[in-house]
């Protein structure tokens, strides 16, 4: 009961105060300020009508001539005027009114108003006149007196001393931590939520498991590490990751992101850092997470203008509080980033983050694991194969399979489909990888020449392939920016790119250009894309990956780091003639297996026309039709086209049942890469 107690109350004081919203009791004190102001007004002599004063003498006239309104006339005493004193008001004809001319706009009744001393006979006429109203009382009169000082007071008070005081309140809290504390719910996210990277659970797993039972460490010695630094590119699962460690953890979880340490007010960084691990060492154990720590973790004195002041400051508190004279006993400290490479390197030293924990994309089992937990929330069609889906997206973070099941969702609903169908997730990973489908309007020209592109790039593929990157689908349907696509599916995932293949790539890559040329006569701008990206594979392999006659020398070294993380450096380790060489090894590349694709297509010349105008008739076509022409001279499959049977699709999705999860081709665009550094064969980019 103490424990329990204990924690409790270490949580209420480690979470911040909530901040002040607009209260509905302020707005009822204001309405009430502002009748008061407006009764006092209408409670003033003479306020709110336009009354005529008249002397004693002159009503006494006007009751006699029987001029006063008898239902709307009020006498009360007024002791300000004397003892027998009396105010007297009411209605009286207008005399200037004529009730015989038509004309006349002069009002029938107009207000009047009487101060002064009565007699008994004036008093007793009046009386049957109008009615008589008791003197108000002494606690009237001080009330009415004092009325317009308290609404004064009252104005005052909630005008400046209340907003002197939130003022106050909000300038001492420019230096309070903003990070907020997790608390455990019914649906808080555990290990079981996350998929495809078990490495790092483990990793991870070992510090919640010290929060439970430190003496199973400290029994042997063992230490747990200070700060747990977690990498990888977006989407694979960080911040996922730090929920989950949240979720098992029976301790206060905090949670800040790197740029709430930033603000316009000088110090104020440091001193939320301070703040933050002072709440932390009251509820200690607890873990703190620390979002895009590269915000503020920047290596120091580097950058265009010699680094920012306000930024190092921070970090410097951060190194401190992290492992510093005042040591910070229980408070483990989880930050995320997929910028490594900025941070500071006393931020990374052993004592402050001891641990690095890589998250990066998952591979083939670990897409299966993704797709089976965010599948629980989706209604799948009995056909539909999560393992099929896995093996037809090589190169897909986490984020990006959960998109790619929410948008098979959203396209089923558009086909008005109670269930998700294999083909809606095919749908759905092309319009991922290559964008929607396009209706642009093109002439017989543009299609012709964009039909025979990407025959030249299908077929070139069929005939180098050797079954590693097939041919998926060939659609001449306008994606993204292109004009049409060549899409590929690798068997597996790419880890590592050997001579042969790349050559394939780049032969493969020029079958548009070449296909061109040999039915057209011309060449067209459409290559710009399969130009750009050749060069690249090609520079990759002369530079980078040794597989020329230059040898296994990495000449890559010349590159621009302009951004505020670290300095401009400009290096070229090489001569201006090995400069040369490798212009002309690339060189040599490009043109040798572009002869090789005009080889390849001027070989097969009757079957790049029976693909092209199987383009042309069908728009899409599948990798077998590919390759039922390249053996039999004609397609013997049945092309499947989508039927639209909700009006709300507008034609959009109307081809195509396979999807695709590699590479396409671009007509004007700068988009798809035959092969790249970091982005596998055939992979989305």
């Amino acid at each position: 009961m103490s424990e329990s107690s204990n924690k409790s109350s270490n949580k209420d004081s480690g979470r911040n105060p909530q901040p002040e919203r607009f209260q509905p009791k302020v707005l009822l004190i204001w309405l009430v300020i502002i009748t008061a102001i407006i009764a006092l007004w209408y409670s003033m002599p003479g306020a709110g009508s336009n009354q005529r004063q008249l002397s004693v003498s002159e009503l006494i006239m006007a009751v006699n001539e029987g001029a006063v309104n008898q239902d709307s006339g009020v006498m009360k005493p007024d002791p300000t005027l004397g003892k027998e004193g009396y105010i007297v008001t009411g209605e009286m004809r207008n005399p200037k009114f004529d009730p015989d001319d038509i004309n006349s706009k002069e009002p029938k009744l107009v207000p009047f108003r009487v101060e002064g001393r009565l007699t008994e006979s004036d008093f007793l006429l009046l009386r049957e006149v109008v009615a008589e109203r008791r003197s108000s009382t002494a606690l009237q009169e001080i009330l009415v007196s004092f009325l317009p000082f308290l609404l004064i007071i009252g104005l005052l008070y909630f005008l400046f001393v209340r907003q002197l005081k939130n003022a106050g309140r909000g300038a001492m809290s420019f230096g309070k931590s903003k990070a907020k504390m997790l608390t455990r719910e019914k649906d808080s996210i555990t290990f079981k939520d996350v998929a495809g990277c078990d490495e790092a659970k483990e990793e991870v797993s070992e510090v919640v498991d010290f929060l439970r039972d430190p003496k199973k460490f400290q029994r042997i010695g063992g230490r747990i590490p200070k700060g747990v630094l977690m990498v990888g590119p977006p989407g694979t699962g960080k911040t996922l990751l730090a929920k989950a460690v949240a979720g098992e953890a029976d301790v206060p979880f905090f949670t800040i992101s790197g740029s709430d340490f930033v603000e316009m007010f000088v110090g104020v960084g440091a001193a939320r850092v301070r703040d933050m691990f002072e709440q932390g060492r009251k509820s200690a154990p607890c873990i703190v997470f620390i979002d895009e720590i590269d915000a503020v973790g920047r290596q120091r004195g580097a950058g265009l203008g010699g680094g920012n002041d306000e930024r190092e400051q921070t970090l410097n508190s951060l190194l401190v509080e992290m492992d510093g004279f005042d040591g910070h006993e229980g408070v483990i400290i989880i930050a995320a980033t997929n910028r490594p490479d900025v941070l500071d390197n006393a931020l990374l030293r052993p004592g402050r983050f001891d641990r690095q924990v890589t998250i990066d994309l998952p591979d083939l089992n670990g897409r299966h694991e993704i797709l089976l937990v965010h599948a629980k929330k989706i209604a799948l069609d009995e056909s539909v194969e999560l393992e099929h889906v896995a093996r037809n997206t090589p190169g897909f973070s986490g984020a990006d399979l959960a998109n790619l099941l929410n948008e098979g969702a959203l396209i089923a609903a558009r086909y008005n489909k109670k269930v998700v169908e294999m083909q809606d997730l095919d749908e759905a990973r092309d319009k991922i990888s290559f964008g929607r489908e396009r209706r642009r309007l093109m002439d017989d020209e543009d299609r012709k020449i964009t039909a025979y592109h990407e025959a030249g790039h299908a077929l070139v593929q069929a005939v180098v392939d050797d079954g590693h990157l097939p041919v998926h689908k060939v659609t001449i349907i306008p994606r993204g920016q292109s004009l049409g696509s060549t899409m590929f599916m690798p068997k597996k995932d790419v880890l590592n790119h050997s001579k042969r293949r790349l050559l394939n790539q780049v032969c493969c890559g020029m079958g548009g250009r070449a296909a061109e040329e040999i039915v057209m006569g011309d060449i067209t701008s459409g290559a710009s894309g399969d130009i750009r990206m050749v060069t690249k594979t090609a520079r990759h392999m002369v530079c980078d990956w040794g597989m020329t006659e230059l040898g296994p020398v990495a000449y890559g070294e010349n590159k621009d780091h302009i951004f505020l993380g670290q300095e401009i450096e400009r290096s070229q380790n090489y001569s201006e003639q090995t400069a040369q060489k490798i212009d002309t090894a690339i060189h040599d590349i490009v043109e040798e297996q572009y002869h090789r694709s005009l080889e390849i297509l001027n070989k097969h010349r009757k079957e790049l026309d029976v693909c092209a105008e199987a383009l042309l008739e069908h728009e899409t076509i599948d990798g077998k039709h590919v390759l039922e022409i390249l053996e039999f001279g004609e397609m013997r499959s049945p092309v499947i086209k989508r039927e639209i049977v909700s009006e709300n699709a507008q034609g959009s999705e109307g081809d195509g049942v396979e999807g695709s999860a590699a590479e396409e081709d671009n007509k004007n665009s700068d988009k798809g890469e035959l092969a790249g550094e970091d982005t596998p064969v055939g992979a989305p980019a």
